[in-house]
């Protein structure tokens, strides 16, 4: 143990506690990813251990003479040249020479991940990768197991603050500067490796617990969002039949509280349900490589769809769908219509700081073909029969649920300009969010009524309607998410998500 004395440094500044810090460890070089995510793995659980014992020894004696600190493990590639060799790919290269770097956080939740990224920078560059500790502390918060309860007495016995004695979590570590293509590089550091950084990935990982009890290491690569609790209840039954039935090709069935049933199982073998549901309840369909299927409730609204799609996004998923209900637009539709968006009208505002609404939010071919051939294979329909129940058009998000309140002859005008087929609060804000973060999204929506039309649902329309359409939907996206998983990653994550300059990792 190393002890960095600041009061031997500053005589006069007695107060300040000596640092506390593990043995620092030799930067590596390898040419082996998997021994490289080792490594990784290996700092980190080093540094995590040091850190919580410390933290349950000083709440055990009250010692607060000195303050703890440890480091994220970092990962590093130098690059001389311009040459890669896998000129297809939309990730796994640096766009030219220079030191790039990233911390890292959980290498054992994206074991798979950082090693297939590595493995990809070291092939295409012919360059081994650097690891070592960085110089960010690791927050108390964050180094805590998932799950773990603090005796918030003991901490208040305490004569100083925590954030005295531990690092806390930094704001400055947690913004979205890279992804959000602002990112200014200290002079002479290094470029970014990723697109986030590991304080803003552990602030992540401790939301999607927090707002969907479950935990991250549940979700999967494929991830449906909806906006009504119907298709939960759909998917629950589906899970736990395919569960019973042997699994159908998925191994587990998770729901919040982490209450896991196993393939082959009528009752779950592990885990507490919630005594009430949190914000966005989520559940898991889980299968090898986390290639499964994720949904989550989000509610209504852009501020939920935003909220989780900013913390589903480090989890870096293939892609993601909005299935929903929606306001059909137009007098030709019908209740229960499809509608396939190709093109979005955004009015929901919570992006606009991050995304302006002037950036085109484009229609991603394999993710729309996907969606078209599972609306026609869950319909058994076809050419003109298949258009006449499903419009593929322009989808309007708005952040005004009451919209039909005010004088509709300006919103209407505007719906009209935009070749609007369909109005609702959350697939603009999800569609973008997945640009932004460069996840592969689309939308399919259900015609739930027709506002400017006359056509709202009375109560028992609304619950014939609802058991009839909401299996079907839900059928269409989990086929459409399927053929989706059966691509290869390489074409799913196509360049068109892609800007100038670009992080190497996925």
């Amino acid at each position: 143990m190393n002890e960095l004395s600041l009061a031997a440094r500053h005589p006069d500044t007695l107060a300040i506690p000596a640092i506390v810090s593990p043995p620092p460890s030799p930067v590596r070089v390898f040419f082996d990813a998997r021994e490289a995510v080792g490594e990784l793995r290996r700092l980190y659980d080093a540094a995590t251990h040091f850190l919580v014992e410390s933290f349950r020894e000083v709440l055990r004696t009250g010692d607060t003479s000195r303050r703890y600190r440890v480091f994220y493990p970092q990962v590093s590639v130098r690059t001389v040249g311009h040459a890669r060799v896998d000129s297809r790919l939309s990730f796994g290269f640096v766009p030219g020479p220079g030191l790039y770097s990233t911390t890292v956080t959980r290498p054992d939740l994206f074991e798979t991940y950082l090693t297939e990224q590595l493995d990809l920078l070291i092939r295409n560059h012919g360059q081994p990768v650097e690891v070592g500790a960085s110089e960010t502390p690791i927050p108390l918060h964050f180094a805590l197991p998932e799950g773990s309860h603090v005796d918030g007495a003991s901490a208040d016995r305490l004569d100083k603050p925590l954030r005295d004695i531990f690092d806390v979590p930094d704001l400055d570590a947690t913004d979205d500067r890279i992804v959000n293509g602002n990112f200014e590089p200290v002079p002479g550091g290094p470029m970014p490796l990723a697109p986030f950084t590991a304080q803003r990935v552990d602030y992540s990982l401790h939301r999607l617990a927090h707002y969907t009890a479950t935990s991250p290491r549940h979700f999967q690569n494929f991830v449906l969002f909806t906006n009504y609790g119907f298709y939960v209840d759909e998917f629950c039954a589906l899970a736990r039949r395919w569960m019973a039935e042997g699994g159908h090709g998925y191994e587990s069935f998770v729901e919040p509280g982490n209450v896991v049933t196993r393939a082959g199982a009528s009752h779950a073998e592990s885990g507490l349900a919630v005594p009430r549901l949190p914000q966005m309840p989520a559940y898991h369909l889980t299968r090898g490589g986390q290639s499964g299927i994720t949904l989550v409730n989000i509610g209504v609204g852009p501020s939920n769809a935003k909220t989780i799609t900013d913390h589903v996004a480090v989890l870096r998923p293939h892609a993601w769908l909005m299935l929903g209900h929606c306001a059909g637009l137009r007098n030709t539709q019908a209740l229960g219509d499809y509608v396939l968006a190709h093109a979005y009208v955004r009015e929901d505002h919570v992006l606009d700081a991050d995304l302006p609404v002037w950036v085109p939010i484009p229609a991603l071919a394999e993710v729309q073909v996907a969606l078209e051939e599972a609306v026609a294979s869950v319909t058994g329909l076809s050419g003109y029969d298949l258009k006449r129940i499903m419009r593929t058009g322009t989808v309007a998000t708005i952040d005004n649920r009451n919209w039909e309140l005010r004088d509709q002859r300006e919103p209407v005008e505007r719906l009209s300009k935009s070749r609007a087929v369909a109005l609702d609060m959350e697939s603009a804000t999800i569609a973008a969010n997945g640009y932004r973060f460069r996840v592969p999204y689309g939308t399919l929506l259900c015609v739930s009524d027709k506002p400017l039309h006359g056509e709202l649902k009375l109560p028992g329309m609304a619950t014939d309607f609802y058991k009839r359409q909401v299996s079907q939907h839900l059928e269409i996206g989990i086929r459409a998410m399927q053929s989706l998983a059966d691509m290869p990653h390489e074409r799913l994550h196509s360049r068109k998500l892609r800007s100038f300059f670009e992080t190497a990792f996925q």
